[in-house]
Order: structure tokens, then C-alpha cells, then sequence
């Protein structure tokens, strides 16, 4: 019997998470409440895969199967056969605590119930269900279907068997995957926060432009983009929402400190690429 995923958010994370795992034929329950956010979804996932066919990475019949394996759902209890159901949902710890309380009740008792938070405490959105032992992270990145990584986060009560098949059905949609503990921002996102924390101390302080620092860390670094072009791409809402939670996670560790501009950045509307303007001017883009 074919793999079953179910999808829970159809934005940005949870339709590109559709799309690789239909690409690798594997049967897609994709779920929001909102109708119009999985129909915008669907045609998001079908435009990217029209551009895999223009660059001949995938046939006009594989794009075609994998569309048809996508299934639009606006009933949760339509999950409740799904292997593994992937939160992709707001990232608020009260949301996802209220989502894995209803997921717990609605799946069947072996579906693994796994959350793409970024930062978030895997081990906290699992108290609120009453089989912790099958909770875990599923960290993918932006985009989904071009970002090989996953992280697989192990909570402090996820069993063993979780992990394995976790990290199995991650390696059938095509991922590489790296064990990381139930850590404040995990491995990448820690590692990320001064990356991003020096360019704006520098940015703020006048010390060099956008351009400049970008250049630099990309010509000199070897970096393949820069702080502020991947801030723009990743949106700068959700960065500023990740340094916060990672602030708050590690006691406010000075070292983690988030930054007045990129706040005012975001109070702005100023999100990066998914506005049209960030750090950057996309909108001739």
C-alpha cells in the first residue's frame, strides 16, 4: 500500500511539502480551512511543477500523476488514515498545542504526528496530546522542493520507532536528514541567528550597506546569498518570529538578541519577496 501523508496548512511550507512528496508518489491529504487557501495552493504547486517540466527535470505524465495525488481536504477527520500527518501551520506554540490536541483525537493510533516548526519545543506541542511517544519535528526548508535538508527532532518522550520511520518516509520524498535533540532553534536556525544578528548590528550601526554586506559575505565568504537576500526570501516575519523564540527559549541570551530594524522592518509590511519589498525591491520581479 502506497505511503499516505496529511498536510495541515496549505501555505507556503505545507503546499511545497505536497509537492515534493507527490513528485515522489506518495498520496497527499492537503488541509486548511479555507478553501481558497488550497485552491491558491494547488496552482502553486502546479506552476512550480510546470517550471520542472520547461527545465526537463520531470516529464509532462510524472507532473501530471503527481497532481492527481493531491487531494484537497477541509475536513480534519479526513486524515485519520494518513501514515504521518505534517503540521505546517502559524508558528504560535498555543495554535500548534490546539491543532495536536484535535490531530491526537482524529488520527489513527500509529499515525505519527509530526510538526515543521522552526524553534518551537517539540516536546511542549507533544504534552498536549496523550500518546507524546509518536510527536516529533519535521523541519524542512524554503523552498521545499529545492531544499534537500530536513531536520528530525526528537522530543523528550519520542520513542525511537517514531524517529526511525519519521526519518524513512523523509528519505522516500527525496531528503537528507540530520538528528538534531529538542534544542532552541535546533541546528540550523541556532547556527543562523548571529548570521543574520552581525549583518543587522551592521546594518543598524552604519558600518556598511545591504549591498556591501551582501557582497561581501557572498565574494568573500563563499556564501551563495546573503544575510539580507535570504532574510528577504525566507520573509523577514517569519525571521524575526523564530530570533524571538529562540531569545525567549534561551533566557534572553544577550547573544541571541533580536534587532529594533528588522522589527520595524516587519511593522512595515516590509517582508521580502513575498511582498514585493523587503531589504530588496522585487516588484518588477
Amino acid at each position: 500500500m502506497a505511503l499516505s501523508i496529511g498536510i495541515v496548512g496549505a501555505g507556503t511550507m505545507g503546499a511545497g511539502i505536497a509537492h515534493v512528496a507527490a513528485l515522489h508518489k506518495i498520496n497527499v491529504s492537503l488541509y486548511d480551512i479555507n478553501e481558497e487557501v488550497i485552491r491558491r495552493s494547488v496552482e502553486r504547486i502546479n506552476f512550480e511543477m510546470k517550471r520542472g517540466v520547461d527545465k526537463s527535470k520531470i516529464s509532462e505524465e510524472d507532473m501530471k500523476q503527481a497532481m492527481n495525488r493531491i487531494k484537497k481536504r477541509t475536513n480534519i477527520n479526513d486524515l485519520d488514515t494518513c501514515d504521518i500527518i505534517i503540521e505546517a501551520v502559524l508558528e504560535d506554540i498555543r495554535v500548534k498545542k490546539d491543532l495536536f490536541k484535535k490531530l491526537d483525537q482524529v488520527a489513527h493510533h500509529t499515525t505519527i504526528l509530526a510538526t515543521n516548526t522552526s524553534s518551537l519545543s517539540v516536546t511542549s506541542i507533544a504534552s498536549a496530546t496523550k500518546k507524546p511517544e509518536r510527536v516529533i519535528g519535521m523541519h524542512f526548508f524554503n523552498p521545499v522542493h529545492l531544499m534537500k535538508l530536513v531536520e528530525v527532532v526528537k522530543g523528550t518522550l519520542t520513542s525511537d520507532e517514531t524517529v526511525k520511520r519519521t526519518t524513512e518516509i523523509a528519505h522516500q520524498i527525496g531528503k537528507k536528514t540530520v538528528q538534531t535533540k529538542d534544542t532552541p532553534g535546533f541546528i540550523v536556525n541556532r547556527v543562523a541567528r548571529p548570521f543574520y544578528g552581525e549583518a543587522l548590528k551592521l546594518l543598524s550601526e552604519g558600518v556598511a550597506s545591504v549591498q556591501e554586506i551582501d557582497h561581501i559575505v557572498k565574494n568573500s565568504g563563499g556564501f551563495k546569498m546573503g544575510p539580507f537576500e535570504l532574510m528577504d526570501l525566507i520573509g523577514n516575519d517569519v525571521n524575526l518570529s523564530v530570533t524571538e523564540s529562540v531569545y525567549e527559549q534561551m533566557y534572553h541570551d544577550p547573544r541571541f538578541r533580536p534587532s529594533p530594524l528588522q522589527k520595524q522592518m516587519v511593522e512595515a509590511g516590509l517582508f521580502g519577496k513575498k511582498s514585493k519589498k523587503g531589504f530588496y525591491n522585487y516588484e518588477e520581479l
